[in-house]
C-alpha cells in the first residue's frame, strides 16, 4: 500500500515536471520571443490581492456568454457594472492584462477545471467563478508555484480562499493542462488560440512606438541632439529600423517612431520622466494637427470629450503661440478636474479650461464659446482598428468591452447601431454652433457605419438651418511645418497594419456665402489653390520688409492652400499698379492736353509690367469704338464698365488691355523754348464720310508712331481676351 502511494506521488510529480518541460519547448521561428517569455514566467511571483479582485470584476463583464445548452461553468449575475478602484496606473494596467488573458484562454481554463474535477465546488459560489478562472490562469502562468505574499498589502478573504483551494489541487490541474495540450498538439498554450488572435497579438507586439514631443519642455532640435548622444540613429522610414533607431512621422513634424523592442528602455529615459516625450497612438496626433491647421490667431477650440489628457495637452502645445483657449467638455467631478489640472500643470499647459457639462448639454449660443471656431470630436467608437487595446482603454477611458470585441473579431449589430447613433447626434449637435467654422471628426473604427455613413448623414441632415452656410468636406491638413503633402481625398483613412493602427478622419468646413461679391483676393486665392499663380513672384522693397511685422506663427484659413504669403505679395504689387493706372485714366478724362504732357512717365512705368496683346478676343462691338466721337466713346466706355460690374457676379471676367494711338511728344523749336506740336493734317480735325446717323467718322490714321498700353492685369483669366482702343489726341 505504501509502495502504491509512493508510486502515485511520483506519477504526479512526473506530470508536473512534464508540464513544465512542455512550457519551455519552443518553435524555431519564434525562438527569441519565446525565450524572453520563459524568463518572464520564471520571474513572476504573483500579484496583490486587489489586482486579482479588479481583474475578476473586469472579466465578469467581458467573458464570453455561451448557449444555455452548452453552459457548464456558471459565472453568476453580471448585470451590475463593477466598481473598480486602482492604487496606481501599474495596477490598473496589470488588472486589465490579467482579465484579457483570462478571456483569451477562457475555453482552455474551463476545460482544465472540468477535467480535473476541481469545478463544480459547493464551497465556491457562482459569483466567485470569475475570480477562480483569473487566478487559475495566473497559477499556470507561474508554473503552479506558490505566490509570494506581500506584507504591506491588505489581505482579501475571497482571494486567499480561492488561492488555497487551487493550490491544493495543483497536481490535478497540471495534469489536466498537459492532457489539453496533447489533445490540441500544442507545445504551449499560445498555440491553442485561433490563428487570427495569434496574428493580432504578433502585430500588436511589433507595432512601432509612437511618441510626440512636448515643446513646452524641450525643442525638436534638442530632442534630436539628446537622442544622438544616447546612441540613437535617425532613419527615413519605419522600414529602415534597426535597434537604436528612430524616424520622424511623415504627417506630423513633432511625432517620432521607435522600434517596439525599445519600450522598456525608452520609458526609463529622462525624456519620458520629465514629460518631454509622451507615448500615444498616432491617430490622436493626426486629429490634433488637423484641428490646429484650421485655427487663426485668437480662435478658441472645443474638445467634445475628455478622452486622454495627452490629446488635450498636445492640442495645448500646438496652440501655444495662437493665444487660443481649449474648452474641454465632460469633466464631471471636482476630483477629476483637480487631477487633470495637476497633469496639465506638470506638462506646462496653461490655456485649458474645463467644463463639467457634457458636450451635448452645452447650448450652441453659450457665451463662453463665442470665439470657438473649431470643434474636435473624438467620440467613443468600437475601436477595432487600435493596435494595443490595453493602452487604448487606459489612455482614452474606453470600454473594457473592446477586449471582447477584439477577441471575437467583430462588434455586434446592436452595439454598433448604438455607437453610430450616438456619434451622429454628437456630430449634428456640433454643426449647430453658428460661430464654429470647422469640425474635425476622428475615430479608430474600421466600420463605415461609424465613419463615412455618420458624416454623410450629418451633412444631409441640414441642422445648420437656412440662415447660415452649410458644411462640406475638405481634405485635412495635418501640419503647417511638415514636409508632407496635403491629402487630396475628403476622408483620411489608415488601415490596421504592422506599422500603424487604424484611423478615420474627416474635416467639415462651412461653405463660403455665394451671395457675397467675389473679391479680387477670393479669386486669387482660388487661382492659387489650383496652382495658377506658381510662376508669379512679387518683388519686395527693402522699405516694405522693414515696415512689415514679423509673423511667428503661420495662419491658415479653412480653404487655404499654403500660398497665403505669395498671394499677399502679389495683391500688394497689383494694387500699386492698378492705383497708378486709375490715376492716369482719371487725368486723361479730365484734361486731355495736360495728359499729353504728363502721361509719358506713367506710360513708361506701365509698359514695363505689361505687353501689348492682340484684339482677337475683343467683342465685336468694342472693336469699332474708334469710329465714334469722343463723347460717344466716353459714353460707351461708361456703359461698358457698368455692364461689366453688373455681370461680374454671374460671368467670368476677361482681361482687358487698352492700346492707345500714338502720342505726339512735345518738342522744342529751334528758335526758342516754346513747345509746339506737329502740324500734320491728321491731327487738326476730323474729316471723313458721314454715317447713317449723321456722325462724322475719322479717316484711318496714316501712321502709328508709338503705342502705349494701359493694362488691367488679371492673371487668373485667359490672355487671349484683350482689345485695343485708340485715344484722340491733339
Amino acid at each position: 500500500m505504501t509502495g502504491s502511494k509512493s508510486n502515485l506521488v511520483s506519477l504526479h510529480e512526473d506530470v508536473i515536471n512534464y508540464t513544465l518541460d512542455l512550457s519551455e519547448m519552443k518553435i524555431s521561428d519564434e525562438k527569441g520571443s519565446a525565450e524572453k517569455r520563459t524568463m518572464t514566467l520564471i520571474e513572476k511571483n504573483g500579484y496583490h490581492d486587489s489586482i486579482y479582485i479588479n481583474a475578476a470584476k473586469i472579466f465578469q463583464g467581458i467573458h464570453t456568454e455561451k448557449h444555455k445548452d452548452r453552459i457548464l461553468v456558471r459565472y453568476g449575475d453580471d448585470s451590475v457594472s463593477p466598481m473598480l478602484t486602482f492604487k496606481d496606473e501599474h495596477s490598473q494596467r496589470v488588472s486589465y492584462e490579467l482579465a484579457f488573458n483570462a478571456l483569451k484562454y477562457q475555453d482552455l481554463l474551463e476545460e482544465i477545471l472540468l477535467d480535473s474535477c476541481v469545478y463544480p465546488c459547493q464551497s465556491i459560489p457562482d459569483e466567485l467563478t470569475s475570480l477562480l478562472v483569473v487566478m487559475l490562469y495566473d497559477l499556470q502562468d507561474r508554473k503552479f508555484q506558490a505566490r509570494e505574499i506581500f506584507d504591506e498589502e491588505e489581505p482579501v478573504a475571497e482571494v486567499r480562499k480561492i488561492e488555497h483551494y487551487l493550490y491544493g489541487f495543483r497536481t490535478k490541474l497540471a495534469a489536466a493542462l498537459a492532457r489539453c495540450r496533447i489533445k490540441h498538439d500544442a507545445l504551449s498554450i499560445e498555440y491553442i488560440l485561433p490563428e487570427t488572435i495569434r496574428k493580432q497579438e504578433q502585430r500588436a507586439s511589433a507595432l512601432p512606438l509612437c511618441v510626440w514631443i512636448n515643446t513646452f519642455k524641450i525643442s525638436l532640435q534638442d530632442v534630436f541632439r539628446d537622442l544622438k548622444k544616447k546612441g540613437f540613429t535617425r532613419v527615413e522610414t519605419v522600414s529602415n529600423f534597426d535597434y537604436y533607431t528612430y524616424c520622424v512621422d511623415q504627417h506630423c513634424h513633432d511625432v517620432l517612431f521607435f522600434p517596439s523592442s525599445l519600450k522598456e528602455e525608452l520609458l526609463n529615459l529622462d525624456l519620458f520622466a520629465d514629460c518631454k516625450l509622451l507615448l500615444q497612438d498616432k491617430s490622436r496626433s493626426l486629429a490634433v494637427h488637423s484641428a490646429q491647421a484650421l485655427l487663426n490667431t485668437g480662435d478658441d477650440i472645443i474638445v467634445a470629450h475628455v478622452g486622454s489628457h495627452l490629446t488635450i495637452a498636445h492640442m495645448s502645445v500646438l496652440t501655444n503661440h495662437n493665444m487660443s483657449r481649449i474648452f474641454v467638455c465632460g469633466v464631471k467631478s471636482s476630483a477629476k478636474a483637480a487631477e487633470l489640472r495637476n497633469l496639465f500643470s506638470h506638462m506646462g499647459c496653461k490655456n485649458i479650461q474645463l467644463l463639467h457639462e457634457d458636450f451635448t448639454e452645452i447650448g450652441p449660443t453659450d457665451l463662453r464659446l463665442q470665439k470657438a471656431k473649431v470643434i474636435l470630436l473624438l467620440p467613443q467608437c468600437s475601436g477595432l482598428g487600435v493596435g494595443n487595446p490595453i493602452d487604448f482603454i487606459l489612455n482614452e477611458h474606453g470600454d473594457a468591452g473592446l477586449l471582447r470585441d477584439l477577441f471575437q473579431g467583430f462588434v455586434s449589430e446592436d452595439k454598433l447601431g448604438i455607437l453610430a447613433e450616438r456619434q451622429l447626434n454628437e456630430l449634428m449637435h456640433a454643426m449647430k454652433f453658428n460661430e464654429v467654422q470647422a469640425i474635425v471628426y476622428c475615430t479608430c473604427s474600421v466600420y463605415a457605419e461609424e465613419n463615412e455613413l455618420v458624416v454623410k448623414k450629418a451633412l444631409e441632415s441640414g441642422v445648420e438651418g437656412n440662415k447660415i452656410q452649410p458644411y462640406r468636406l475638405i481634405p485635412p491638413v495635418f501640419s503647417t511645418c511638415s514636409n508632407s503633402k496635403a491629402s487630396t481625398e475628403n476622408f483620411f483613412k489608415m488601415e490596421p497594419s504592422e506599422i500603424s493602427s487604424g484611423c478615420f478622419l474627416a474635416v467639415l468646413a462651412r461653405e463660403k456665402d455665394s451671395s457675397e461679391d467675389v473679391s479680387v483676393e477670393d479669386i486669387l486665392a482660388r487661382a492659387a489653390a489650383k496652382g495658377l499663380l506658381d510662376g508669379i513672384v512679387a518683388e519686395k522693397s527693402k522699405k516694405e520688409e522693414k515696415k512689415r511685422p514679423k509673423v511667428t506663427q503661420h495662419r491658415r484659413n479653412i480653404t487655404g492652400s499654403g500660398r497665403e504669403p505669395k498671394i499677399a505679395e502679389f495683391l500688394h504689387h497689383q494694387t500699386v499698379c492698378d492705383t497708378k493706372a486709375e490715376v492716369s485714366t482719371s487725368k486723361a478724362a479730365g484734361n486731355i492736353q495736360q495728359r499729353n504732357v504728363n502721361r509719358l512717365n506713367s506710360y513708361a512705368q506701365l509698359k514695363k509690367s505689361v505687353n501689348p496683346v492682340s484684339v482677337t478676343g475683343l467683342p465685336r462691338v468694342l472693336k469699332y469704338t474708334s469710329h465714334l466721337s469722343p463723347t460717344g466713346k466716353v459714353y460707351d466706355r461708361q456703359m461698358l464698365a457698368r455692364k461689366a460690374r453688373a455681370e461680374r457676379k454671374r460671368v467670368v471676367l476677361k482681361p482687358v488691355e487698352i492700346v492707345f494711338p500714338p502720342v505726339i511728344t512735345p518738342y522744342l523749336s529751334p528758335q526758342g523754348n516754346k513747345p509746339r506740336t506737329s502740324t500734320h493734317p491728321a491731327f487738326r480735325g476730323w474729316t471723313g464720310a458721314k454715317g447713317s446717323s449723321g456722325r462724322t467718322f475719322p479717316p484711318p490714321l496714316p501712321k502709328v508712331v508709338k503705342q502705349t498700353v494701359l493694362s488691367r492685369p488679371r492673371p487668373w483669366l485667359p490672355e487671349s481676351s484683350t482689345f485695343a482702343l485708340p485715344l484722340k489726341t491733339r
